[in-house]
């Protein structure tokens, strides 16, 4: 007999009708000799109502009285659709956040879930009945019952966490869609149904706005090994299969504040080609990156830093082996990216061989805004300077000089308790038959809520970063992309370089009050901000060992005159800033580049 969780988020069980069909499939999934747990959202938009109510009240409530109340909209969600499971003759059991025992931190709004106690859920499952769980809560602890709420997101982490914690065979996540889709229906409607997507996949486009799962249920399944499928409410159809690598083992206790970090990696066999003051316009990453993936070179990491004047700066790296060919492209057509022919130097080469670029990778590092300052921290304490940053929401990647790689490597995995970790970034002679036929790209998200920060002339000295994000940590504000510039100005007769970031909106403000106090001890010039930005991006394990994927991107923005505001990439994964007003553009033209469009329209429910 198998043991399955189901969530259905609110559009699924928004009326009484939909809740009667939810419950028409919950009696079906348990008459096939199925033990179910079932985990509810509010319904429909009774959480903003909620707020709405709050706001009337007044315009600062407090944390813990907001998770009271928002905590009512599950209670209501559950006790209806316990109701309806009852009224067809099926036994049935509502139960809170509390009542389970799912304990969680003391934080109100945003708490992580520490453990869930099982025992009532066994209970009631071993005497027949479905178990309805309100999603999005828990309590503090056993003796103060404090009422807490998991944030955004918080009843896929719920199910996904109940799922782990009963060993269930797999977690259903219930949605308004047919599945995890190439990209967001509403914009795309011919997005296409995937049958299934790898876990980290799955994170960064979660990370990227794509609404179906959120990043931390993601997680929760990627440590536990736990299977998840998505699928429609309104149809029978297999949905998308989430699948997650063979698990170490790992205790349920704390169960959301894991290892951040499980692996320290690194690739001493590269070599970074940079072009320095190509101008700013588009068409000129395509002509580029076009001209490399046409020599079958495979890029690595690919940056590129914000304009300054009317240029900018381009860096790549590239295997050792083909790095000669790389310079002879970019030595090809450098003549072509300068604006003004007769000024020789205006376009510059740079290449290092000499480098190696080491990683930090880990599901946990999601919403954790101290794991990028500590890595930058622990490089500078041993004295490493970095050349490239590049991050994603499971990995972040400095390329460093190659005489500090093995202090490198001794310092994170000292820092992070590393003793097992496989060191190595894998190169295309690793990759397998079964990696190579895995399609470059999955899917591409839109995400209109970063703004950009800049800030100009950073001493180049160890520290720098660390102390800059450090102090963005201190605030809780997470970072996105990080971009450092390759371009070095003397300025007081010390070298300098620019670092550029993106954040959320919503934490914009306070970023904005952190850095100019910083800055002011740094003795960096200014500060740069713009939230007029959109930030698009393609998604795939494929596009290792696929070169001409960004060359694609690249030039298929390039078509539509899209000028590329900065680049950042990671092995599975290209995104680019580009004007707000351009996003949805970018997002469409893209989705037609890579051929993702799928054979039927997808309406999204009310």
């Amino acid at each position: 007999m198998a043991l399955i969780v189901q969530k259905y988020g609110g559009t699924s069980v928004g009326t009484v009708e939909r809740l009667q069909a939810v419950a028409q499939r919950i009696k079906k999934t348990a008459q096939n000799d199925n033990r179910v747990v079932v985990v509810v959202s509010a319904m429909g938009k009774t959480t903003d109502g909620l707020i709405n109510l709050a706001k009337e009240i007044t315009s600062n409530p407090s944390r813990r009285e907001m998770d009271m109340l928002l905590s009512t909209g599950e209670q209501v969600s559950i006790a209806l659709l316990s109701m309806a499971i009852q009224e067809l003759g099926q036994p049935a059991i509502s139960l809170t956040g509390a009542q389970v025992g799912i304990k969680t931190e003391a934080e109100h709004s945003k708490a992580r879930i520490l453990k869930i106690e099982t025992k009532r859920i066994e209970k009631h499952l071993s005497e027949g009945k479905i178990v309805v769980v309100a999603g999005f809560q828990g309590i503090s602890s056993l003796e103060e019952l404090e009422i807490t709420t998991l944030g955004r997101g918080g009843s896929d982490t719920s199910a996904v966490a109940l799922a782990a914690s009963l060993k269930a065979d797999f977690c259903e996540i219930y949605t308004d869609v047919p599945g995890i889709l190439t990209t967001d229906p509403r914009i795309v409607p011919e997005a296409r149904l995937m049958t299934e997507i790898t876990s980290d996949e799955m994170l960064e486009l979660a990370s990227l706005g794509a609404k179906v799962l959120h990043p931390r249920a993601v997680e929760i399944a990627r440590n536990y090994g736990m299977p998840l499928v998505v699928r429609s409410s309104w149809s029978d159809e297999p949905g998308t299969k989430v699948i997650s690598p063979i698990p170490k083992p790992r205790s349920l206790e704390g169960l959301e504040i894991t290892k951040a970090v499980d692996a320290v990696e690194f690739d001493a066999n590269q070599a970074k080609v940079a072009l320095l003051r190509v101008p700013d316009k588009p068409g000129i990453a395509a002509s580029l990156f076009g001209e490399i993936a046409r020599q079958n070179v495979d890029v690595d990491l690919i940056i590129q830093s914000i304009h300054e004047g009317n240029s900018n700066d381009i860096a790549f790296t590239v295997m050792k082996q083909v790095s000669a060919k790389a310079e002879a492209v970019a030595e090809a057509i450098a003549p072509s990216l300068r604006s003004n022919p007769q000024a020789i130097n205006e376009a510059e080469i740079t290449i290092e061989k000499h480098i190696a670029k080491i990683a930090i990778a880990g599901a946990g590092m999601i919403g954790r805004p101290g794991i990028a300052a500590k890595i930058f921290s622990i490089l500078a304490g041993v004295g490493i300077n970095i050349e490239m940053i590049s991050t994603s929401e499971v990995k972040v990647s400095c390329v460093i000089d190659e005489q500090d790689c093995d202090r490198a490597i001794e310092a994170l995995c000292n820092a992070f308790e590393i003793k097992n970790s496989p060191m190595y970034l894998k190169s295309q002679e690793s990759l397998n038959e079964t990696e190579i036929n895995v399609p470059p790209v999955r899917g591409i998200a839109l995400d209109n809520n970063q703004a950009r920060f800049a800030i100009r002339h950073i001493p180049d000295k160890p520290g720098m970063a660390a102390k800059i994000f450090g102090a963005l940590a201190e605030d809780n504000i997470s970072i996105d992309m990080i971009i450092q510039s390759q371009r070095v100005k003397i300025i007081n007769d010390l070298p300098t370089r620019d670092i550029a970031f993106t954040v959320a909106k919503a934490d914009f403000h306070n970023a904005k009050l952190a850095l100019e106090k910083l800055t002011q001890t740094l003795g960096c010039d200014e500060v740069l901000v713009d939230s007029d930005i959109a930030k698009v991006s393609i998604v795939g394990s494929g596009m290792v060992g696929h070169p001409g994927v960004a060359a694609r991107f690249f030039e298929a923005l390039a078509k539509e005159k899209i000028n590329i505001q900065m680049i950042a990439t990671s092995e599975i994964k290209v995104s680019c800033v580009v004007k707000k007003e351009e996003g949805v553009k970018a997002l469409k033209v893209l989705h037609e580049a890579f051929n993702l469009a799928g054979k039927d329209k997808i309406e999204v429910p009310a």
